[in-house]
């Protein structure tokens, strides 16, 4: 008999970009590749949204799902109106896993199957997955080192396999990305010095076979 008190996976299944009409209607970018299996009416989703938000800790009940154009709209108990709709605009939705479901394609995992994995470099082991975090460009693999995180393009030509029954994750970095790149001799000469910038975004986690490199 399963424990009730075991933590549910969550499944991140869209976001809400816009309002679309006067009644209510969302549209929806879709984060799953079975639509017609997370959006029938009755279902219920958690929401993603900031602090202040009024909706913070609370759910939605989908009406219906429908397609205009080609892109979902989706209907939901008590937004009837167009003021309400907009209150919900870039919420995340997500849904509880059936712990016995699997990926619907190839090379396609769920968030919590990766993590936990052991990252192999030519055979030796250099960290373990501590998370993945999703981008519109691509997802990451934020691997735990001895020295602390390393972000991994999760894409085929940085990490070509995935074994999870072995719990092994294989990557074939670019140098530099596991270590510190040694200095030129002499590097005032070549390169000017100068600051480094980087960029960071948000966390999240779906459904699409989300985790999936990219070819």
């Amino acid at each position: 008999m399963a424990d009730e008190t075991e933590p549910k996976t969550q499944l991140r299944v869209g976001r809400l970009t816009k309002a679309h009409g006067l009644k209510g209607a969302l549209k929806v970018e879709l984060y799953t590749d079975e639509p017609e299996h997370r959006f029938t009416p009755g279902s219920t989703f958690t929401l993603q949204v900031p602090a202040g938000s009024k909706w913070r800790g609370k759910t939605l009940e989908l009406i219906e799902l429908r397609w205009y154009n080609s892109q979902p709209v989706a209907f939901f108990v008590g937004i009837s109106d167009r003021s309400e709709a907009e209150t919900l605009v870039k919420a995340i939705l997500w849904v509880e896993q059936d712990p016995t479901e699997l990926p619907v394609e190839d090379d396609a995992w769920y968030d919590h199957q990766l993590v936990g994995l052991a990252v192999h470099r030519d055979g030796v082991a250099v960290g373990t997955v501590a998370r993945v975090d999703h981008f519109p460009a691509q997802d990451l693999l934020i691997v735990k080192t001895g020295d602390g995180e390393v972000m991994v393009p999760f894409v085929k030509a940085i990490v070509p396999t995935v074994d999870i029954a072995a719990g092994i994750v294989t990557v074939t970095p670019p140098t530099g990305l596991f270590e510190e790149l040694p200095e030129a001799d002499d590097a005032s000469e070549t390169t000017p010095a100068g600051p480094v910038e980087s960029e960071a975004s948000d966390e999240a986690q779906d459904d699409t076979g989300a985790s999936q490199p990219e070819q």
